[in-house]
C-alpha cells in the first residue's frame, strides 16, 4: 500500500490515501501555513476518535444495540518540546437515550480500548490513555 503527498501552498499538502480518498493538511498561521485545513496532529486525534467509534458502533450493533446517540469528545496535554507528542489523552463517550444497556456499552468502549483500535495502540506507546463513559439526559 502506498500513500502519497504533494506540497500545494506554504505548508498546505494534497494527501491521497491507498484507497483512492483526498486529505488536505494544512499548518496555521503560526507555524507558516494558512489555516486551510487541519493540522496532521489534528487528524491524528480525529483518527483516534474515529476509530474507537467505528469499533463502539459495530460492537454495538452485533449486541443488537440500535436506540441510542452517540458521540465523543477528548482532553488531552501534549509535550511541551519537540516531538510535541500527546502525553495524556481521556476519552469521553456520550451516550444518550432511554434505557441504555450500560453492561453492553461499558463492554463495547473496553473492547475497542483494550482490543481492537489501532490508533489507540500507537498512541498509548507515547501517551497515557484514559476513557470514561457519560449517559446523559438519560431518560428512565
Amino acid at each position: 500500500m502506498e500513500y502519497s503527498a504533494r506540497r500545494i501552498g506554504k505548508m498546505a499538502f494534497y494527501a491521497k490515501t491507498p484507497s483512492g480518498h483526498d486529505i488536505h493538511m494544512d499548518a496555521n498561521e503560526s507555524s507558516g501555513g494558512d489555516g486551510s485545513a487541519p493540522a496532521p496532529m489534528e487528524m491524528v486525534m480525529a483518527a483516534l476518535m474515529g476509530c474507537t467509534s467505528m469499533d463502539v458502533v459495530s460492537i454495538l450493533s452485533k449486541m443488537k444495540v440500535t436506540d441510542y446517540e452517540y458521540w465523543i469528545s477528548a482532553n488531552y496535554e501534549h509535550a511541551k518540546e519537540h516531538p510535541k507528542v500527546f502525553t495524556s489523552i481521556e476519552l469521553v463517550y456520550h451516550f444518550s437515550g432511554k434505557n441504555l444497556p450500560k453492561d453492553k456499552i461499558e463492554k463495547a468502549v473496553t473492547l475497542s480500548q483494550e482490543r481492537y483500535c489501532s490508533v489507540s495502540a500507537m498512541l498509548g506507546k507515547t501517551a497515557d490513555m484514559s476513557m470514561r463513559i457519560e449517559y446523559e439526559g438519560e431518560e428512565k
